[in-house]
Parts: structure tokens; C-alpha cells; sequence
């Protein structure tokens, strides 16, 4: 994803549909593991892992847009936050996921497909345009993981009480 942002223009559409051809790619491996019985802990393990590597690009994809470095920092920190204290909190005795909260991968998805999308058209108007979206757009990212971790962390101290 990075790379394909670093000439601009009409590649940050490009990268866009990559987001979300990689999303769907995921969402399909998880269900098509899961439908067949063929879930493992391994393979679980990866999955994690490579989401994790996925949203680590998109977020130097948007860095390189124009996004400020403490943002894009705050954000993906908030992410692997939210991650880390469910998989904690699992590890502990916590069943199920807790709650689903606003600030979850399909959510973040969202998030990078519309600044990738609103940076490139704003950056057709004007090229400083594209990092303000792309601004505005993770600081909603950033809102919305704060609002999510909280919520989170409310439901793993109920459940393990």
C-alpha cells in the first residue's frame, strides 16, 4: 500500500480498492476456515499477525499522504491496544469477545478506504488538500478508538469480575 500512494494521483484510488480488495480477501479466508472446519490455532494466529501488518501499512500509506506522524502513531497504537486487551482479557477467562465496539477492523477498513478515496479526490483539486482529509479522516479513526477501547475495556472488567 505505501508504495503504491507514493506517486499520488490516481494511484491513492488504486490503493483505496486494494484496502478493500484485501478486507474481502480476509473476511473470505476467515469464513471459508470457519464454514469448513478447518480453523486452527495456527492458522488464527496468522490471521491476527497479518492484520496487524496490514493496518501498519495503511497507516504509513496515510502518513506518506500527509497525516501527521503522532496521529497516524496514536491511531495504530489505539488499534493494536484494542487487539491486544481483548486477546488478553480471552487469555484471562474473558468468553467470547467482550463487545463489539465502533472501533473494530471492519471500522478502520472504513476509515482508510474513505481517507484514501477523499485525500485523492481532494488532492485532485488541490494537491495540500489531500493531507488535511486524510488528517480529518484518522482523527474520526482516533475518536472512534478511544471511544471503542473504553467501551472494551467496561466489558472485560465486567466479564472477569
Amino acid at each position: 500500500m505505501p508504495l503504491v500512494v507514493l506517486p499520488g494521483g490516481v494511484w491513492v484510488f488504486v490503493a483505496a480498492g486494494l484496502v478493500v480488495v484485501s478486507a474481502l480477501a480476509d473476511s473470505a479466508d476467515s469464513g471459508l476456515a470457519l464454514c469448513t472446519g478447518r480453523s486452527t490455532g495456527l492458522g488464527s494466529f496468522y490471521d491476527a499477525v497479518a492484520d496487524r501488518c496490514s493496518e501498519l501499512a495503511w497507516l504509513v500509506a496515510l502518513w506518506l499522504l500527509g497525516a501527521p506522524g503522532a496521529l497516524v502513531a496514536a491511531c495504530g497504537g489505539l488499534a493494536l491496544l484494542h487487539e491486544y486487551a481483548r486477546s488478553r482479557a480471552a487469555l484471562a477467562g474473558m468468553p467470547g469477545v467482550g463487545a463489539v465496539t465502533v472501533a473494530e477492523r471492519p471500522t478502520r477498513v472504513l476509515a482508510v478506504v474513505g481517507a484514501m478515496l477523499a485525500g485523492a479526490a481532494g488532492g485532485l483539486i488541490n494537491p495540500r488538500l489531500a493531507s488535511g482529509v486524510v488528517t480529518v479522516a484518522l482523527s474520526v479513526w482516533l475518536v472512534l478508538g478511544l471511544i471503542g477501547g473504553a467501551r472494551l475495556l467496561g466489558a472485560i472488567r465486567a466479564a472477569l469480575r
